[in-house]
């Protein structure tokens, strides 16, 4: 049987990220996925395993006269507000398994930047 080896080194990459990164509830876990068309940011408890807050490019008016990183800058400050309205004030950072550069950092400088903690 062929395997394909780019999904089982991506998912090692994932497992090893999310071994070292836990989300409660004083300190829930941002998580970050990339696709082809636009970002998702998603604030999780993983203590009870559900999604607090949430946003995506679909939210943002405009977002397809954007880059994909202004895209991405505009869902990190969403999700920042959010995450204010909901009372949360420090995060842990899931990379997921991308680098930590372009779209992934920039979400990452954004919500700094918003006076949340990572």
């Amino acid at each position: 049987m062929k395997v394909n080896h780019n999904i089982t080194s991506k998912m090692r990459r994932v497992m090893r990220t999310r071994a070292k990164v836990r989300g409660t509830a004083d300190r829930p876990r941002l998580s970050v996925f990339r696709s082809n068309e636009t970002t998702y940011v998603q604030v999780i408890d993983d203590t009870v395993g559900k999604t607090i807050v949430s946003a995506t490019g679909k939210e943002i008016k405009n977002a397809h006269e954007l880059t994909k990183l202004a895209e991405a800058i505009e869902i990190a400050k969403l999700a920042a507000s959010k995450a204010k309205k909901a009372g949360i004030a420090k995060f842990v950072f899931d990379r997921g398994a991308y680098k930590y550069h372009g779209r992934v950092k920039a979400i990452a400088d954004t919500v700094r930047e918003a006076g949340i903690e990572m």
